[in-house]
C-alpha cells in the first residue's frame, strides 16, 4: 500500500515508524503532531509534509505493555478518518 505514496512520502513514514520504535508513540516533533479525541485507544496524528495534497499519518496505542502500534490510515488529509 505504501507504494502508491509518492518516494518522499514513503521516506518520512518510515523514518516516523523508526521514531515510534524508538521513542514511542508520542512523537511531539512532527509537523502537527496531535492525540486525536473521541478513539476508543491512544489515537495520534501528525502530517508527513506541508503544502499539497498534504498527507498524514493516524496511528493507536494497542498495547502499552508490550507498545504494540499500529498505524490505521496514510493518506491525504482530505481522506483521513478525522
Amino acid at each position: 500500500m505504501t507504494s502508491k505514496l509518492p518516494p518522499r512520502i514513503q521516506e518520512r513514514l518510515n523514518a516516523l515508524r523508526k521514531a515510534i520504535e524508538i521513542k514511542g508513540p508520542v512523537q511531539p516533533s512532527m509537523l502537527h503532531f496531535g492525540k486525536l479525541s473521541g478513539w476508543a485507544d491512544e489515537t495520534y496524528h501528525c502530517h508527513l509534509n506541508k503544502g499539497r495534497p498534504t498527507y498524514v499519518v493516524v496511528w493507536q496505542v494497542k498495547n502499552r505493555t508490550v507498545c504494540l502500534v499500529e498505524v490505521i490510515y496514510v493518506g491525504t488529509h482530505e481522506k483521513a478518518p478525522y
